[in-house]
């Protein structure tokens, strides 16, 4: 759809949701252990509850307040000089990580507030993958990264970003309906899976080991993500 308010969701979706989180990340796990990146995802919910908090959509609660102390403790136990990460040095990038998990929690947010402006959640992310691409392709070939898929030798790592692709897509559409449908804070409940299987694949695929500290991390921050719990809402869920 073509319409205004669907072209508008389209920008800030790509833009919220993909374009800046995905430069963030992979610039930040360049330098950081992708178990660590994984954890730090479950920092989604605490951002979405003070966000939906000042747009009114949520309520205070002092349990999710504690929630949201207990996931700056898990951040502050990650960025422990000598405990937690290989080299000290690396904590200059958690802010850098943090930032990706910031703009799906404000993305979050935007769609429990305002919906998908009558947009199912197929039409919505073709409409922003559409979007982000055209904003992105500027980008790519200025900076020589450009991917022409008709010229390429295709080999398992093409058909492998092909296949995280196309799983990717279903699964951002259904988190996208999710979102308008059970709030921000709800949807962001998906991290604890990505926590929990980021962390398995880095340690069988990678072979990354963590020290106590990191297990701790762990623990705290999804104790404070239990804490930031789903809201019962009164109000009916935004429209789709």
């Amino acid at each position: 759809m073509l319409r205004r308010d669907a072209m508008v969701f389209y920008v800030i979706v790509a833009l919220l949701g993909t374009l800046i989180p995905n430069f963030t990340f992979y610039l930040s796990v360049q330098h950081l252990p992708a178990g660590i990146m994984s954890i730090l995802i479950s920092t989604v919910p605490m951002m979405a509850f003070p966000l939906a908090l000042l747009l009114g959509i949520d309520r205070f609660s002092v349990l999710r307040i504690m929630g949201l102390l207990l996931g700056l403790l898990g951040v502050a136990l990650i960025a422990l000089p000598g405990g937690s990460l290989p080299q000290p040095a690396m904590a200059a990038f958690l802010p850098i990580a943090l930032i990706g998990p910031l703009f799906y929690a404000m993305e979050a947010t935007y769609v429990a507030r305002w919906g998908t402006a009558g947009l199912d959640a197929v039409q919505a992310m073709f409409g922003a993958s559409v979007i982000g691409a055209v904003i992105c392709l500027p980008v790519a070939l200025a900076s020589g990264q450009f991917f022409n898929p008709f010229a390429a030798d295709w080999t398992r790592s093409e058909w492998a970003l092909v296949t995280s692709s196309s799983v990717h897509a279903v699964v951002y559409a259904a988190y996208v309906w999710l979102a308008a449908r059970a709030g921000s804070v709800f949807a962001a409940q998906c991290s604890y899976l990505v926590t929990a299987t980021g962390v398995f694949w880095a340690m069988l695929l990678l072979g990354e080991r963590f020290s106590p500290w990191v297990w701790l991390a762990l623990v705290v921050m999804l104790s404070g993500v239990a804490l930031v719990q789903p809201r019962k809402r009164a109000e009916a869920p935004a429209s789709v």
